[in-house]
């Protein structure tokens, strides 16, 4: 009865070893695939989200604190993060400065816009803004509604904040909620990944 139990365990045992076998042939194949798609990039309770199908990116008709209309559109050879926040959002008070922290440190063909969207009241969204290190940031209120428009397409906003990731087509690729580090490893190869997409 020991024999046969051996036997029987000797059985499944190689049965494993060729199964394993099997699946680690599978493996070139399998990533030869993955290359296409981006790199994991978290934060928090939240990862960078792909979005398909890709639409492109609308022209988003916005106004500067200082009132000055503007019109924000992703340029081709670019990547484009289009960040929406709100006056009350606690954790828009840790993405926006990492925002400006990431476009001082002037990366390659990357522009960053970030939309206030609670609010229209310009005094108020530049004290918001004064109190946070974001000199470096292209801030913009949605003055005329177009991004709440587009909210409804594309932009969905499915928490604050969030932060849309506009590939090198000016297609919007996918997004990610919270406060992430984008100078961290996982955030300059998300960024990398795109820029070498054509």
């Amino acid at each position: 009865m020991r024999e046969t139990a051996r036997e029987g365990g000797s059985v499944l045992s190689r049965r494993s070893i060729l199964m394993a076998a099997a699946a680690s042939l599978a493996v070139p194949h399998a990533s030869g695939a993955q290359d296409s798609w981006p790199p994991v990039f978290e934060a928090g309770r939240s990862q960078f989200t792909v979005v398909r199908p890709r639409a492109p990116m609308p022209q988003l008709r916005l106004q500067d604190p200082h009132g000055r209309d503007a019109v924000v559109t992703a340029k081709p050879g670019h990547i484009t993060l289009v960040n929406f926040w709100a006056t009350w959002c606690a954790a828009c008070r840790l993405d926006l400065p990492m925002l400006a922290s990431l476009a001082a440190s002037r990366p390659d063909r990357l522009d960053i816009v970030a939309v206030c969207t609670d609010t229209k009241d310009l005094r108020k969204i530049r004290t918001f803004l004064g109190g946070l290190a974001v000199q470096n940031l292209a801030c913009y209120i949605d003055a005329y509604g177009t991004a709440a428009e587009a909210s409804t397409a594309m932009f969905s906003l499915v928490g604050m904040p969030i932060t849309y990731l506009v590939g090198m087509s000016g297609r919007v690729e996918g997004y990610i909620t919270g406060a992430p580090d984008w100078l961290s490893p996982a955030g300059a190869r998300l960024l990398q990944f795109y820029r070498e997409q054509a």
